[in-house]
């Protein structure tokens, strides 16, 4: 079957209009919030203050950087970015580059080459970052035989040299994520169907499982961590149906109800009514943000998509639980300011506050 693609697919340098992978809202240790958007060759930070305002932005350096970004966080509430930068030696070759944000705040850590999987590659795909349970970080890109590859850090420091995950004709923007146990998984689809690498030991190298048949758009997937401790994976088929699938839990790919755009999903968990639920959010056809919930892991529970804000011309969201329990969604309306948004604090169901501009 046919997989119609989401992805960009820029062959030199990659995104010409800002990409984020992952949770680029990141909530620190003391509750406060940052938020993370690559501009102009760097990377800037926006900052939530102990009374609610925002500063910013400050710049995190980055020395050239793409237009793409990812973010990962650790349980020790580190902030890893990874960007993609051109090498400045053979035409259209990029390299993967590292930083580390330890405190909300404070300034990143020097940028570090990571290289790439192919050594002297054009771009290949978007990278992805997950930090499992002992802060180990685990990079993800798809390689120039369109299979994946992953560099993981070491217990002691340094870096392990790139593991080729194998695989082919994979999507250009796989899905990473940490689980219960603390171990990282990766998600990806493929023309044919689904595919999910997946750790069984501590620092161990991902191992690629079976391809599942699937209906799978390129450039929509979304993971999360459950209640159970278990990961389920959301997507869009070629139907424009919303699709959920979760192997651990033996749920087979289940239509949840239709999608209101064609771009990729966003998903966190978040307290409605005091009871866990699983959001969803996705720019609607007409150019809003559009959010659906369900009560966690009940997937026989369908969508009812609400949307809210005013149109835009292009939207990246993000969704994250705020030190309350209640959802906080971030955009990036114009690809430079962020707009973000609260659930309203004793409201009946999942609605939120309007949009504020945090700088």
């Amino acid at each position: 079957m046919a997989n119609r693609s989401q992805a960009t697919d820029d062959r030199s340098h990659g995104p010409a209009a800002p990409v984020l992978q992952g949770g680029w809202l990141t909530r620190g240790e003391e509750g406060r919030f940052s938020a993370y958007l690559p501009r102009d060759g760097e990377v800037v930070r926006w900052t939530e203050e102990p009374g609610g305002g925002w500063s910013g932005p400050v710049s995190l350096g980055g020395d050239g950087l793409t237009q793409f970004l990812a973010v990962g966080q650790g349980a020790d509430r580190y902030v890893h970015l990874v960007g993609v930068r051109p090498t400045g030696g053979d035409e259209g070759h990029v390299e993967l580059v590292h930083a580390v944000q330890f405190q909300t705040g404070r300034p990143a850590a020097a940028w570090r080459p990571l290289g790439h999987s192919n050594g002297k590659s054009p771009w290949t795909g978007h990278p992805a970052v997950a930090v499992d349970a002992l802060g180990r970080v685990y990079v993800f890109v798809r390689n120039g035989g369109g299979g994946l590859s992953v560099r993981a850090q070491k217990d002691a420091g340094g870096w392990h040299p790139w593991w080729d995950l194998l695989g082919s004709k994979t999507d250009p923007s796989p899905v990473a994520v940490t689980n219960g146990s603390g171990f990282v998984e990766l998600y990806s689809s493929h023309a044919k169907g689904l595919v999910r690498y997946v750790q069984r030991e501590s620092g161990a190298k991902p191992i690629r499982e079976e391809l599942l048949p699937a209906s799978v758009a390129m450039g929509t997937l979304a993971a999360v961590t459950g209640p159970s401790g278990h990961v389920t994976l959301f997507y869009l088929d070629q139907e424009g149906q919303v699709m959920a699938w979760s192997p651990e839990r033996e749920l087979a790919p289940t239509p949840l109800g239709k999608a209101v755009g064609t771009g990729r999903l966003s998903v966190t968990r978040c307290l409605v009514g005091g009871v866990d639920h699983t959001v969803l959010a996705q720019r609607s056809e007409d150019g809003r943000l559009a959010l659906a919930g369900y009560p966690s892991e009940q997937e026989a529970e369908s969508l009812s998509w609400s949307e809210t804000g005013e149109r835009q011309g292009s939207l990246a969201a993000v969704l994250a639980q705020g030190v309350d329990g209640g959802l906080v969604a971030m955009t990036v309306a114009d690809g430079r300011t962020p707009l973000t948004a609260r659930q309203k604090a004793g409201a009946e169901g999942l609605l939120l506050e309007g949009w504020r501009s945090i700088g």
